[in-house]
């Protein structure tokens, strides 16, 4: 990490203003010479406008607004700053490349970050937070990564660490000085202070259960027979006309996916080809695609027609589906053809919802529906959730080398077994907060990142 880096900050085309950043020892000297005055001294943390030229010609590139983050008040630590120049690709293809031929260098994935951490503005399990906050998908998941960036991970995790740090000493002390073992309280006293941890360790764990939804998401795919009405029932879905409509069986000859959100989860809503014997080889492959889809799916949502008699690709999907997370909703309530009895004919205990893809009737009770198996949460009333799944990987091996210290020191172990859990479960909560991490192991974390965070 040395250097000075630079890179677009905001995404790629064209937009109105595009933010470039750079970071590092000679952040200010570069832009002296993209400004071509060598005693441009801004004010820290103020706008200022310049023309930025043309190393070569002289011409002005464009006029800019400057921002200069003076170290170490700043993002990474560093000197920081930031042009702010006008969203032209070519523009900022062309600044960016002055900046280069001046020695700077082009920014890895998350490298801006990853100097945050080195230079301790942030922990790793911030630093992860970021991530988690560019790429929310939902007010709910945003409002989780804001809470972890704030910090509360790495303060819930701390009074763990202090108290596994104040019962190692006295094991070591033990070791060290003591020929007689530990008093029969003490030691009682200690074993209570671990049940206790790990029964919060429990509790946090277990939010990863709800919390990984915010953050992968779940993969809804809507199947059932022709003419059954899944595209309409994904239309009043997504709250729009995406997919075809017609009278017509057969419609739908491809997987149309779109994501929407329920109850604050990410969900990857897919409508299929529906399934029957193929009448050409296009519906033929899009049965096949649906066929892959229900496969990677989280849930089958299982379409049937309920105006009409159960046909026999109703039941075989119902039977398909009985080892899988499914349910199943029964269109077309608004007709007055429709019959509730048709679901004593699937003879099933599927959860069954009655809709009118038309109307929108029992669309809330569809929508509990879907996340019933995984579990909601409220953005305003849910505590911190465990929503990334090295956290949770940790906080188990964590949990279960203190479990197994706990064992050892109710079978009246000696102090160094006992030890041996308990410095290898405050190695592993530090790794969650980048304390013991490996550069091997941020390198792969920070590459999930973006290149200009």
């Amino acid at each position: 990490m040395t250097g000075t880096i630079v890179a677009l900050a905001t995404p790629p085309g064209r937009s109105a203003i595009g933010v470039i950043r750079l970071s590092g020892p000679k952040a200010l000297p570069l832009v002296r010479s993209l400004v071509g005055d060598d005693h441009f001294d801004p004010e820290p943390f103020r706008v200022v406008l310049r023309d930025i030229k043309d190393l070569v010609s002289g011409e002005i590139v464009d006029r800019a607004l400057v921002t200069y983050f003076k170290a170490p008040r700043s993002f990474t630590g560093e000197d920081v700053v930031e042009i702010s120049c006008h969203g032209s690709p070519v523009i900022q293809r062309h600044i960016i490349d002055l900046i280069l031929h001046l020695d700077g260098r082009l920014a890895s994935p998350g490298e801006f970050t990853l100097r945050a951490l080195a230079n301790k503005k942030l922990n790793l399990s911030q630093a992860e937070a970021i991530r988690d906050l560019i790429n929310a998908q939902t007010n709910t998941a945003a409002v989780q990564a804001a809470r972890q960036l704030r910090g509360e991970l790495a303060a819930i995790l701390q009074p763990f660490k202090e108290d596994l740090i104040r019962i190692i000493v006295i094991f070591e002390s033990a070791v060290e000085f003591s020929e007689d073992d530990l008093p029969a309280p003490q030691t009682q006293e200690i074993r209570q202070e671990l049940a206790d941890m790990l029964l919060h360790l429990r509790k946090l764990a277990s939010t990863f259960a709800t919390g990984h939804l915010l953050h992968d998401g779940l993969r809804v795919a809507i199947v059932g027979a022709p003419n059954a009405g899944k595209s309409s029932l994904f239309n009043k879905l997504l709250g729009m006309e995406r997919a075809i409509v017609t009278a017509h069986p057969g419609t739908t000859r491809d997987s149309l996916t779109e994501p929407i959100s329920l109850g604050g989860i990410p969900v990857l809503l897919t409508d299929t080809a529906g399934i029957r014997e193929a009448h050409d080889q296009i519906e033929g492959i899009g049965i096949g695609r649906t066929r892959q889809v229900m496969a990677d799916a989280d849930l089958l949502l299982i379409v049937i027609d309920g105006s009409k008699k159960l046909m026999a690709e109703d039941r075989e999907l119902v039977t398909y589906a009985k080892d899988a997370r499914h349910l199943i909703a029964l269109n077309k309530a608004d007709l007055p053809s429709f019959s509730s009895r048709l679901s004593d004919d699937l003879d099933t205990s599927s959860r069954i919802v009655e809709v009118s893809a038309l109307t929108g009737a029992g669309f809330d009770q569809l929508s509990a529906a879907i996340l019933e198996p995984f579990g909601s949460v409220d953005s305003q009333d849910a505590g911190l959730l465990i929503t990334d799944s090295r956290h949770h990987d940790l906080l188990r091996r964590t949990h279960d080398e203190i479990q197994a210290a706990a064992s050892l020191l109710t079978e009246e172990a000696s102090e160094e077994l006992v030890l041996v859990g308990l410095h290898n479960a405050l190695r592993l909560l530090g790794e969650i907060t980048g304390e013991t991490t490996t550069e091997e192991l941020l390198s792969t974390i920070f590459a999930t990142f973006c290149v200009g965070k």
